[in-house]
């Protein structure tokens, strides 16, 4: 039940009311966020390749999870306390709270990973990952469509025949004081809360080892450089990852600043936002299955480069969008033109075009998900399939920082939040020019690198 923090609070809702209302200007809250972003990255950075490769050695897992557990709770709960006029959490504290939630956050992913096959077996671990992530969109949006049935369409301007809504925000929520954006920091901590029961009473835990936590992390630095060693022997796994970190990182970087990006851009509030977070979120189930069939027929090097490619053009095309523009030369003026439709959200043209942006990104993103696993596959000499995915987990973590400094710093160069995403492109780029000198992964290369290259 994790995701729902990261689509409800660090996407869609939270983060761009922390920009667009706290800091009251959606380009300095970009700076803002982001800046905060790279202290998170930094310690993640840091810490979690050495945590990822001692987690072996520590043994059981569940009381670190537990302890992570009972402090992030209510450590996002506590967000709820963020208000508009600042007589709440100060803007400081907010980042400080959210940047520590982070650190924990990915922490608690190494080891939620490492209980996996534990879990679930084998044979099974692919279809249990798959199930939880399914499961775990499915709450997420079904919190957003709560979200927006009970606190933010209620009342609203041009909803009065919708019967099946209530007549006012449910408990008496105040939208001058912006809580039906607040509120999703305490249905992502309930939910965070209650989905780990299930984790903690059903699940097998790593048996005892014995060692010491500090006597692990250091036998993890030595695990750490045996994997970095192991991978480097093999030319085109290892071009292969140094090109993940770039494309990897530009993809969460458009994840994570694209609800940002919209409210100030676009000018969108809370229900836009609602509802764009819950259409995204549905069709992104489709980029699993995208991945599948072009890893199937093209191969999966192929497939990445599509889906990078496609994720490439639709930044490009975002950084076209405003308001009253269409792709950079369409200008349009929403006085001289009549509403797509009567209802209370978007209602005008270039609305639609940036909602379909955001489909095709979403869709892409989630493709190259599932591709790059494969693609490693195929890169991947068998007897030494867990030292190439223990050094791909951690390469999501070592260059975590990296995204946020590029949009931090464009967007404090530039003054612009354009310029802060255009710097997405770099990485991008960098990502699908080094996939060009990686040899293999092809339709009918499987386990190309067993031959020792």
């Amino acid at each position: 039940m994790r995701d729902p923090y990261v689509i409800l609070v660090t996407i869609y809702i939270f983060m761009p009311y922390i920009a667009a209302t706290v800091v009251g200007d959606p380009v300095r809250g970009q700076e803002v966020i982001s800046r905060w972003s790279q202290y998170s990255g930094w310690a993640v950075m840091a810490t979690a390749p050495f945590l990822g490769a001692a987690v072996d050695r520590l043994g059981g897992r569940k009381i670190w999870l537990g302890l992570i557990t009972i402090l992030m709770v209510p450590m996002i709960a506590t967000l709820w306390l963020t208000k508009p006029d600042g007589s709440g959490l100060s803007l400081t504290a907010t980042m400080a709270l959210v940047t520590a939630i982070g650190i924990l956050f990915s922490w608690s992913e190494v080891l939620h990973n490492s209980l996996l096959v534990r879990a679930a077996g084998l044979p099974a671990a692919h279809k249990a990952s798959g199930l939880a992530l399914a499961l775990a969109n499915l709450f997420a949006v079904l919190a957003l469509g709560f979200t927006a049935w009970a606190f933010a369409l209620p009342g609203l301007p041009g909803t009065s025949g919708w019967g099946w809504l209530p007549h006012a925000p449910l408990f008496g929520l105040s939208r001058a004081a912006h809580e039906p954006e607040r509120v999703v920091a305490l249905i992502s901590a309930g939910l965070f809360g209650l989905g780990a029961i299930p984790l903690f009473l059903f699940t097998r835990d790593a048996e005892p080892t014995g060692v010491a936590p500090l006597k692990a992390l250091a036998g993890g630095a030595r695990e750490l450089a045996r994997m970095l060693r192991t991978v480097s022997q093999f030319k085109n796994a290892a071009i292969y990852l140094v090109s993940r970190m770039f494309f990897y990182d530009g993809m969460v970087a458009i994840l994570i600043y694209a609800g940002v990006y919209a409210v100030g851009v676009m000018k969108w509030g809370a229900v836009e936002m609602l509802l764009y977070g819950i259409i995204l979120s549905v069709l992104a189930v489709l980029g699993g299955m995208l991945g599948l069939w072009l890893d199937n027929a093209i191969g999966p090097k192929r497939a990445v480069q599509i889906e990078i490619a496609i994720s490439l053009l639709g930044i490009l095309a975002m950084l076209g969008m405003a308001p009253d523009r269409i792709l950079y030369l369409w200008t349009w003026n929403p006085a001289a033109h009549a509403p797509l439709w009567n209802g209370p959200f978007f209602r005008t043209l270039p609305e639609w075009v940036f909602l379909g942006i955001g489909f095709s990104n979403a869709v892409f993103i989630t493709a190259h998900f599932a591709s790059s696993r494969t693609l490693l596959t195929r890169l991947t000499p068998p007897a030494q399939t867990g030292a190439f995915f223990g050094v791909f987990a951690l390469s999501g973590t070592a260059t975590s920082w990296l995204g946020p400094f590029l949009v931090n710093q464009g967007t404090r160069i530039f003054k612009s939040q354009q310029g802060g995403f255009a710097t997405i492109t770099l990485l991008l780029a960098v990502g699908l020019t080094g996939l060009m000198f990686v040899r293999g992964g092809g339709r009918g290369d499987l386990h190309a690198a067993a031959a020792g290259e």
